[in-house]
């Protein structure tokens, strides 16, 4: 949870680093930013998945791997 007293103190500290810190901050941040992204997106269609009970039984991994590449994609269906 944010609090605006975490917030000043991160401020406060980012005013003491030179330049050159204060760009790999940023890009730290981003890179957070962008794995909590890729979590939250992983996490949504976990539990999508888990109300879909359709299944597929498949008898090799051969069948297996023909049925996810002739799955319907999330983004196919928009």
């Amino acid at each position: 949870m944010k609090t605006s007293a975490e917030i000043t103190q991160i401020d406060e500290m980012l005013l003491r680093l030179p330049e050159k810190r204060i760009h790999e901050v940023r890009d730290y941040v981003g890179y957070l930013l962008e794995k909590e992204r890729r979590h939250n997106a992983f996490v949504a269609r976990a539990l999508k998945s888990e109300q879909d009970h359709d299944t597929v039984t498949c008898n090799s991994p051969e069948e297996f791997m023909r049925a996810i590449e002739n799955a319907e994609d999330d983004d196919d269906q928009a």
